[in-house]
């Protein structure tokens, strides 16, 4: 595995981008050649401001139409920059959601940045990840406003049956099950929190682990719908996840309920530590 860049090099700052956006028109976060994406977007508005090419590191690549409320990445740019929106010669960090948000499109917000601290990794110095998935069932109408952002299901979901066989899932487990194969990653996750709860607008889930493979979050959702709405019982998911054979795609559920809403880290003293952790582990697990 390639070692991670810890530290800007010398005349280079490293900074932490917050960003939101809504994933509905972008092929995913990674740059694609004739594709739009976020990375393509957010490089290029970077790129306009710094004058230099720069690379992104982010918390979590998200899929083809996944959302994000609380998307975390770290990029280098150089140190110096002269001109109406310096300060004493250098970056004037508070300035830059504003300027850089005046590049974007308005489907991607940078919603802060800061000098990131001294061994800060976007990726591997991250603790976990927090998504939320949303869905309408019973075949209810959907707002116009709210079609983007939440999937439908024509049968009636039971909401005790969602939490039931979402907490056979709990733990450290080998997903491969859940996940769609990519050479040299690993599918062994620590699910923390795979949680539902019912109001007025449909179903929301809460999941949170240490980290997901691809395509993971729409995986779990729809082996968890299989059960809620009758089809198999909750002990099929445990032979799923236990024979590690891939569910089928026609089980996945569709993007656009998925919304990456929160990353979190660790304290600062503390960052180097989680990175040498996260990489010890991967290269154990691989």
């Amino acid at each position: 595995m390639t070692e991670p860049t810890l530290f800007a090099e010398s005349g280079f700052l490293r900074l932490r981008l917050d960003l939101a956006y809504d994933g509905t028109n972008f092929s995913g976060w990674s740059k694609q050649p004739e594709r739009r994406t976020i990375q393509g977007e957010v490089e290029s508005a970077l790129q306009k401001l710094t004058r230099v090419p720069v690379e992104t590191i982010v918390a979590g690549r998200t899929d083809a139409g996944v959302h994000a409320a609380g998307q975390v990445l770290h990029v280098d740019i150089p140190d110096l920059e002269i001109g109406p929106y310096s300060k004493k010669d250098h970056w004037n960090i508070d300035e830059l959601p504003y300027r850089l948000n005046r590049i974007l499109d308005e489907d991607v917000r940078v919603l802060s940045a800061t000098i990131a601290p001294v061994g800060f990794h976007a990726r591997f110095s991250a603790l976990r990840r927090h998504y939320q998935y949303k869905i309408v069932d019973s075949n209810r109408a959907i707002l116009p406003m709210r079609r983007f952002d939440v999937a439908p299901w024509y049968r009636p979901l039971n909401v005790d049956l969602m939490n039931e066989s979402s907490a056979v899932l709990l733990g450290e487990h080998d997903f491969a099950a859940f996940c769609k194969f990519r050479q040299g990653g690993t599918t062994i996750r620590t699910l923390e929190k795979f949680s539902w709860v019912r109001n007025a607008e449909g179903l929301t889930a809460t999941i949170v682990a240490d980290a997901f493979c691809y395509s993971m979050v729409r995986n779990l959702v729809g082996a968890v719908v299989c059960v809620a709405d009758g089809r198999f019982p909750v002990d099929w998911i445990r032979e799923i996840l236990g024979n590690r054979k891939r569910i089928s795609d026609s089980l996945v559920f569709p993007s656009r309920g998925l919304t990456l809403v929160q990353v979190d880290y660790p304290p600062e003293e503390q960052l180097l530590a989680r990175i040498e952790a996260t990489l010890r582990r991967r290269d154990e697990e691989e």
